[in-house]
């Protein structure tokens, strides 16, 4: 395959799982709330 077509599923697949963690925590507990945002901020900074 394609250098893109793998990069375009690895950022997919990693968008999707963090949105998953995120709704994961605000689901089961609101005090992880800042740790998810500090997470997601992480990821968005690092593309």
């Amino acid at each position: 395959m394609k250098v893109e077509t793998v990069m375009l599923q690895g950022f997919f697949a990693a968008g999707l799982l963090v949105c998953a963690l995120v709704l994961g925590g605000m689901l089961t507990t609101h005090a992880a709330a800042p740790q998810a945002i500090a997470a997601t901020a992480v990821v968005t900074a690092g593309r």
